[in-house]
């Protein structure tokens, strides 16, 4: 399935039937009174979370939504049906915009979570409303409102325990492979991920969600190679696996950039929780490893451990770290 985690859509609530202007008309009744019905209200469009879903690729092709009208009124005071609800479903993590793009309306973050956000139209009122002492046969009834009509932005950002930051091709999508059952692309290339992947790791009978977020280059929060869009998607984690490639060269610059986007685009990213993994120690001599992390240690001054995806017991290792970093 594309990934898609932002969209602009029209909707356009039902509008409210109208009132009805009738009268009795029966057999040896010479002067029957109003009996026109209201119109019934138009239908709303309602958003509701879905668990099962981690994409707005629904709503690319499709922009406009409209909920139901209602129906008329019409004679012996009968109310015309209302216009059925229009429910759309989004992910976990959507956040509804107006279409300034920056006015934030609601925020779905649980299952199943539901909100009104286009009204139907009020139905308008039949002659029978408008019967009094001094006016026994009222011709007046009103239309319908009309329903609600806007455009918004619909932005999806991840909520995950766990989000995989680091370099191009540092192995966080392998990582994310050998942890869960995902299966995301993978290639010795740079960007080989363009969208987040998720996964669900699970140790002791403690599950983890984890989110694979694309790599990250110098410039990140400026909207070098869409590092702008990735960000957004480390926002809502609780935790930070920072993934680096111990094969590389300056392993400490390469922590101290990835640590200056996310301080750039939002400093609370770098207030969160961060566990440091120093991957593929499988392709290096331990000497040079031992040289490498020496400068590292005197440079990063933080707790890390070294992994290689390939060796079951650091997956196990990495599962337990997750666990115990998510429920403190």
């Amino acid at each position: 399935m594309k990934f898609l985690d932002q969209a602009k859509i029209n909707l356009k609530a039902g509008n409210g039937g109208s009132g009805s202007a009738s009268f009795r008309r029966e057999k040896f009744v010479e002067f029957g009174g109003p009996d026109g019905g209201d119109g019934g209200d138009g239908g709303s469009i309602i958003f509701e979370a879905e668990r099962n879903l981690n994409t707005l690729i629904d709503y690319r092709y499709s922009q406009h939504f409209k909920s139901e009208n209602g129906k008329s009124g019409s004679k012996k005071n009968k109310t015309g049906a209302n216009g059925k609800d229009l429910i759309l479903k989004v992910p976990i993590g959507t956040q509804i915009y107006e279409e300034d793009n920056n006015t934030l309306i609601y925020d779905f973050k649980k299952d199943k979570e539901k909100y009104l956000v286009a009204a139907g139209g009020r139905g308008g009122l039949g002659n029978v409303r408008f019967k009094s002492s001094t006016n026994r046969a009222p011709r007046k009834k009103t239309d319908g409102k009309r329903g609600e009509e806007f455009w918004i932005w619909l932005q999806l950002k991840i909520i995950a325990d766990i989000g995989i930051i680091g370099l191009p091709n540092a192995g966080k999508s392998s990582l994310l492979a050998a942890l869960t059952r995902a299966k995301p692309k993978i290639a010795n290339y740079p960007f080989t991920t363009i969208n987040p992947n998720l996964g669900v790791s699970y140790y002791n009978n403690k599950e983890v969600t984890l989110a694979d977020i694309p790599g990250l280059v110098e410039g990140a929060h400026k909207g070098v190679g869409l590092g702008d869009k990735f960000l957004r998607h480390i926002e809502r984690c609780k935790v930070l696996l920072h993934l680096i490639d111990v094969t590389e060269n300056n392993l400490s610059e390469n922590y101290k950039k990835i640590r200056s986007e996310l301080k750039n685009y939002n400093l609370s990213l770098v207030k969160k929780k961060e566990i440091i993994f120093l991957n593929k120690s499988d392709l290096i001599e331990k000497c040079t490893l031992k040289k490498k992390l020496d400068v590292f240690s005197k440079n990063i001054k933080k707790k890390y451990k070294i992994i290689s995806i390939f060796n079951k017991d650091d997956i196990q290792t990495i599962k337990k770290a997750l666990v115990k970093n998510v429920n403190r």
